[in-house]
């Protein structure tokens, strides 16, 4: 009797692992400070030294120098071989106007996300499909003699 309970025990003992194993686990990135903290930011009083004073350093800043503090936390959801999963977000922006004073403060979360160009450096070279030895080729004839010899 004694040697059928060891494998029926060793085979109990495997199967608490193996579902040890498959339990989700979660990773927290970033910061995003408390409603307590963003209550004690001032619209319209505070500025940008005394927000990175009272709530921290932003995740992200603007994209010009007079962008906003950008804070933002994610957490990520990894469950046995499957692949990572974002399944929270949050965002708060708080943007300043040209004199550094608060004007506004937003909170986001993952179900407001899209995706938001910002910026876009392309030079419109007026072309449209018009490869290089087409326009080679459609100069031939469009010169004038006169002014390559002035």
């Amino acid at each position: 009797m004694e040697l059928r309970m060891k494998p029926l025990k060793a085979t109990a003992l495997a199967l608490c692992i193996f579902a040890a194993g498959c339990a989700a686990q979660y990773r927290n990135h970033g910061y995003v400070p408390s409603e307590d903290d963003l209550a004690n930011v001032i619209v319209g009083v505070d500025t940008r030294d005394s927000v990175a004073e009272s709530i921290g350093a932003p995740t992200a800043g603007g994209v010009l120098e007079d962008g906003g503090f950008y804070y933002v936390r994610s957490r990520v959801k990894t469950f046995g071989p499957f692949r990572p999963e974002e399944v929270e977000r949050q965002l708060v922006a708080v943007t300043f106007d040209n004199s550094g004073t608060v004007t506004n403060i937003e909170r986001f979360g993952l179900e407001d996300g899209r995706v938001v160009t910002l910026s876009r450096r392309v030079t419109d070279n007026g072309l449209n499909n018009v490869s290089f030895i087409r326009q080679l080729l459609g100069n031939i004839g469009n010169f004038d003699a006169g002014s390559i010899l002035q």
